[in-house]
C-alpha cells in the first residue's frame, strides 16, 4: 500500500516544496520592507509547503523538505541583512514642485533710457 502512495506522494511533495521556496522568499521580501504582517503570514504559509514537502518522504526523497528548510533559513538571515543594507544608503533627493497658480508678474512700460552727452557745455 505504501509503494502505491509513494507515487502519488513524490509529486505532491515537490509541489509543497515549491510553495514553500516560495513563501520564503515572501518572507524574504517582507522582512527586508519591515512588513511584520506580511512576514508571519508568509512564514505560516511556509509551514503548509514545508509539510506538504514532508510526503515525499514517503517515497524516499527527503531533498523537498530539505531545500524548504533551507530557503527559510535563508530568507530569514538574509532579509535583515538586506533591509540594514538598504537603510545604509544615502535617501535619494526629494523632488519640489513648485506650485502653478502664482499671482502673475506686473506688467510695466520700458523707462526711456537718457543718453547724457559727453561734451555737453
Amino acid at each position: 500500500m505504501l509503494r502505491d502512495l509513494a507515487g502519488f506522494f513524490l509529486p505532491v511533495g515537490f509541489v509543497g516544496a515549491a510553495i514553500a521556496v516560495l513563501c520564503a522568499l515572501v518572507a524574504l521580501i517582507a522582512l527586508a520592507r519591515a512588513a511584520a504582517g506580511l512576514a508571519g503570514g508568509a512564514v505560516g504559509c511556509w509551514i503548509v509547503g514545508a509539510m506538504l514537502s514532508l510526503t515525499a518522504g514517503f517515497a524516499g526523497e527527503w531533498m523537498p523538505l530539505i531545500a524548504s528548510g533551507i530557503a527559510l533559513v535563508a530568507a530569514l538571515v538574509l532579509g535583515p541583512v538586506v533591509r540594514a543594507v538598504i537603510r545604509r544608503l544615502p535617501a535619494r533627493a526629494e523632488i519640489a514642485f513648485v506650485e502653478s497658480e502664482a499671482e502673475p508678474a506686473a506688467v510695466t512700460r520700458p523707462r526711456p533710457v537718457v543718453l547724457k552727452a559727453a561734451h555737453q557745455r
